[in-house]
C-alpha cells in the first residue's frame, strides 16, 4: 500500500482505514509542518497546524477533489488556511479574550460531544499507562503539558533526538492499544 497514489489513500482514509491514513501522515507531516513553520514562523503553533489539518482529514471536514488539482497542492492549501487561521485567532485573543471563553462555553454545551470526548480521554489515559514511565513523561510534557521537543529536552536534560524517539515510539504504541482496544467511534 506505501506505493499507491495519494488519491487512493485519501479515499480509503476517509473511509477510516487507519493503515492509508498513516502512510498519508508519514508522507506529508514534514512537508506540512515546515510549510506552516514557514507562515506562522512559531514551532507550537506550527505543530498545532498539522495535528489539525490530519484531524480535519481524518474527520472528513475538509474534501480533496481529485479533478481540481493535486492533492499536495491542496494539503498545502488546507495548511496555509489553517495556518491563517491560527494567526488571526491567537491576535483576536490578545485583543479579545471573553469570545475565545464563550466559545468554549457554547461547545461544551453539547453534552454528546461532551461525553464522546470524556470517553476518549479515558481511552488515552489508559493507552498512556501502558507505555514505559521515560515514554509516560514525555508524552505528558508534549501533549499535556504543551512543551516542544526542545523545551522537554532541556527540562529532562536529554539530547533532542532522544526526545524525538521516544514521542515518535510512544505515539507508535498509543496507536496500537488504541486501535487494539477498538479504536475512536466515527460519528
Amino acid at each position: 500500500m506505501k506505493h499507491t497514489d495519494d488519491g487512493t489513500l485519501y479515499a480509503l482514509a476517509a473511509a477510516k482505514d487507519r493503515s492509508a491514513f498513516e502512510i498519508l501522515y508519514d508522507r506529508y507531516e514534514k512537508l506540512i509542518f515546515s510549510f506552516a513553520y514557514r507562515i506562522t514562523q512559531d514551532r507550537e503553533i506550527a505543530e498545532e497546524v498539522v495535528q489539525d489539518v490530519f484531524v480535519k482529514l481524518w474527520n472528513g471536514t475538509t474534501t480533496y477533489q481529485e479533478q481540481k488539482g493535486s492533492f499536495s497542492s491542496w494539503l498545502l492549501t488546507v495548511t496555509r488556511n489553517k495556518a491563517f487561521d491560527e494567526i488571526r485567532r491567537l491576535k483576536r485573543h490578545d485583543h479579545e479574550p471573553m469570545l475565545e471563553k464563550d466559545a468554549l462555553i457554547e461547545q461544551l454545551g453539547d453534552v454528546e460531544k461532551t461525553v464522546e470526548w470524556s470517553e476518549q480521554r479515558n481511552a488515552i489515559r489508559n493507552a498512556v499507562l501502558e507505555l514505559k514511565q521515560e515514554q509516560q513523561e514525555i508524552i505528558d510534557l508534549f501533549y499535556f503539558k504543551g512543551l516542544s521537543q526542545q523545551k522537554i529536552a532541556d527540562q529532562c536534560e536529554l539530547p533532542l533526538g532522544t526526545v524525538k524517539g521516544r514521542i515518535r515510539l510512544a505515539l507508535k504504541h498509543l496507536k496500537g492499544f488504541i486501535a487494539q482496544e477498538g479504536g475512536f467511534s466515527n460519528d
